[in-house]
């Protein structure tokens, strides 16, 4: 099993969403989070400027089987990009093992 931790724009939220869906993707968790980038200018709007060191993202955490890693990345990558600075991060990392709590299950199985 794998947990994919994806940090996108928060405009780009419902069309990941909708994407991962249409893949077979229904289950994960997301926050809304404000982070640091490496974006360092302002930007000046009626004369007044706005720092936009301070970055609001929408963060995902999804886990999945092993066979479904590459189409839950692709999917990611594809529909969350807009081919500007900014458009986040994806992380991959490996889960030993998963619970259903209501009955004790373990294993991949748990994830369907």
């Amino acid at each position: 099993m794998k947990k994919i931790e994806a940090i996108i724009r928060k405009s780009k939220y419902r069309v990941v969403q909708e994407a991962l869906h249409a893949v077979g993707v229904n289950f994960f968790s997301y926050w809304d989070v404000t982070g640091l980038g490496n974006e360092k200018e302002g930007h000046v709007y009626r004369g007044i400027s706005y720092s936009t060191s301070d970055i609001q993202r929408r963060y995902l955490s999804i886990v999945v089987n092993d066979d479904f890693e590459a189409i839950t990345v692709q999917t990611i990558l594809e529909s969350a990009s807009t081919g500007e600075v900014g458009d986040g991060k994806l992380f991959v990392s490996d889960i030993t093992e998963c619970y259903r709590i209501r009955t004790g299950e373990k294993g991949g199985e748990t994830l369907r």
